[in-house]
């Protein structure tokens, strides 16, 4: 699956890495024979000539290996950097794709853990799989069969040193799997923490909760700390039994190895020539253990990875070529909706309509389906039963672009991306200039906040809209819609953090500037109601009334109660 979200040159690149690696272990295997013929042919009978000779041959192929390890190296971070890239860029790209339901079932801290350390786990591993495992293997197999080749009976040393190194690996491996992936979780719910006590700062000082949140934190805190102590002791014994294990291993080979020269069976340069060669073996065996211990931590990461990769987005965008012209009007049939994991449906058999040039306003309690109805005109979501159509054509028919020229949505609760005013503008409206920039400022009420910074246009946009108020950020969605001219607006609650004056001010340009296309907005103000042609109530997902405001008065129980709760009066009318 991750090597499936890479491209193919990647991949190609992978094989690359395994040549090269292969031609620097059979260089390296080779020399500690070459080491035994120097000692054996030429030092101990006395001929310098084969001395150098053999002395040469050594050279080159040292050589050899440095430049075959050198441009491994090289190759082997260039494609685990470049992994890490496209891996990320993967994930970002499936978070992209997801539904607001499915970011919320995973949730944000951990979306941002999987994007970021997760992926760095798998690309530092991905480096020491390329520059240790594909060496690893080869060399302690090649060492296992040169050492044989140079005396068999020494091989009953690898019997004992090669079972004992086996069953510790297992023990190591099951003891840190489950540890790895605890570590992950305690890092998700300290991010998670993080996020809320930094998004709900003001929350937590108007209710006086900063000793709980510094205690939520510190529990969290320790209970990370304990879980990376727990796998920090078990990954440690690994070492010791490692190098006592080396080192028996070594004394057994000298003396038994002493034994068998001083019988006559071996040459001195056989015995070295099998050290060497065991050595090697395990320390072959010893840096591939330091890969699986990172493998087991990283195998939580590429766990969580794989989960985002592998989710499918229940809103599948449409990509179509050619333009389908100018949609006008929405028309909902029976749309019934129900949130993953929610007792009772948000939407029952929702039938709407909303003509060009007309405005329907939606009202109902909290929790009635005002705002999920929005986002399925939207496609936010997709509704489980029913249809939703934008001139006459299926949403779920539309390609991306086309349905984002059509629709345009001001939420209650605006988010402004970091930038200027000119950049937020014009996500709408890329190649609109400044005068028309301006010109939807002012129809937006925003003119004179934004020209009272001293930047203009240029001026600066804090990630969230932070360095506005409220009204500020409404007044610049509006001014962006107004910007793009769709021809579907869909308002929710737009004028909720705007005074008397301003709204009404601005109600009356939307009217004017919006009389031309479908609007359907959610709200509660009387003045917003009584311009409204139409008046939608909705109670528990169900279409309970239509009409002018004074007939729902009049006819309906839920919109008077509505409109008593919010005046206190009737003579709202």
């Amino acid at each position: 699956m991750l090597l499936h979200a890479v491209s193919r040159s990647v991949r190609l690149r992978f094989g690359l890495v395994a040549v090269v690696q292969t031609a620097q272990t059979l260089a390296m295997l080779w020399l500690p024979t070459l080491n035994a013929e120097v000692i054996d042919d030429g030092v101990l009978m006395g001929d310098g000539h084969r001395v150098l000779e053999l002395g040469a041959v050594m050279l080159a192929v040292t050589c050899a290996q440095a430049v075959c390890a050198s441009w491994a190296a090289y190759l082997s971070a260039a494609v685990a950097l470049t992994w890490g890239r496209e891996l990320r860029q993967a994930v970002f790209s499936r978070i992209l794709a997801l539904s607001g339901h499915q970011l919320s079932r995973i949730g944000g801290a951990s979306l941002i853990t999987r994007s970021t350390q997760d992926v760095l786990q798998i690309q530092q591993l991905a480096l020491n799989t390329l520059t240790i495992m594909v060496v690893a293997p080869l060399t302690a197999v090649g060492s296992a069969v040169m050492a044989l080749r140079q005396d068999a009976p020494l091989g009953l040393v690898l019997s004992v040193v090669l079972p004992t190194l086996t069953v510790a690996l297992w023990l190591v491996l099951r003891r840190t799997l489950p540890l790895s992936a605890a570590v992950q979780q305690q890092l998700d719910r300290i991010n998670q923490i993080m996020r809320e006590r930094l998004g709900g700062i003001r929350t937590t000082r108007v209710f006086d909760r900063d000793a709980y949140e510094e205690s939520r934190f510190r529990e969290a805190d320790r209970a990370m700390m304990r879980a990376g102590l727990t796998l920090g002791r078990a990954q440690s014994l690994i070492m010791p039994t490692f190098t006592v294990v080396i080192e028996l291993s070594a004394i057994a080979v000298l003396w038994f190895g002493g034994l068998r020269v001083a019988a006559g069976d071996v040459e001195m340069g056989v015995v070295i020539a099998f050290l060497h060669y065991l050595s090697l073996m395990l320390q072959a065996v010893m840096m591939a253990m330091g890969v699986f211990l990172q493998a087991a931590r990283a195998g939580a990461s590429v766990g969580r990875v794989v989960e985002v990769l592998r989710t499918r987005a229940t809103v599948e965008p449409r990509r179509t070529a050619g333009s389908t012209g100018v949609l006008r009007g929405v028309r909902i049939e029976s749309v019934d909706f129900r949130y993953p994991g929610a007792r009772d449906a948000a939407l029952h058999s929702v039938s709407l309509t909303v003509a060009p040039g007309e405005m329907v306003a939606l009202v109902g309690a909290v929790g009635s389906g005002k705002t999920t109805l929005l986002h399925l005109v939207a496609r936010l979501s997709d509704p489980d039963a029913g249809a939703v159509a934008l001139g006459g054509r299926n949403v779920r028919d539309l390609d991306r672009d086309v349905l984002a020229a059509t629709v345009g949505l001001v939420t209650q609760r605006p988010y402004l991306f970091s930038g200027t005013v000119a950049e937020h503008l014009r996500r709408g409206a890329p190649d609109a200039d400044d005068s028309a920039l301006w010109r939807a400022l002012e129809l937006a009420q925003a003119r004179d906040f934004v020209a009272a910074t001293g930047c203009g246009l240029d001026a600066p946009v804090s990630a969230g809209g932070a360095n506005l108020s409220g009204g500020q950020r409404q007044r610049l969605a509006i001014a962006q819609a107004l910007l793009k001219n769709p021809s579907v607006y869909l308002f929710d609650e737009p004028y909720s953090a705007l005074d008397a004056e301003t709204a009404a001010r601005l109600r009356a340009v939307i009217d004017t500037e919006t009389s031309g296309a479908a609007r359907l907005i959610v709200s509660q103000h009387i003045a917003t109601l009584r311009a409204a042609d139409r008046v939608v109530v909705l109670d528990r997902g169900h279409v309970v009334g239509h009409g002018s405001h004074s007939e729902l008065l009049v006819d309906n129980a839920i919109y008077r109660q509505i409109m008593l709760a919010r005046d206190g009066r009737l003579e709202a009318r």
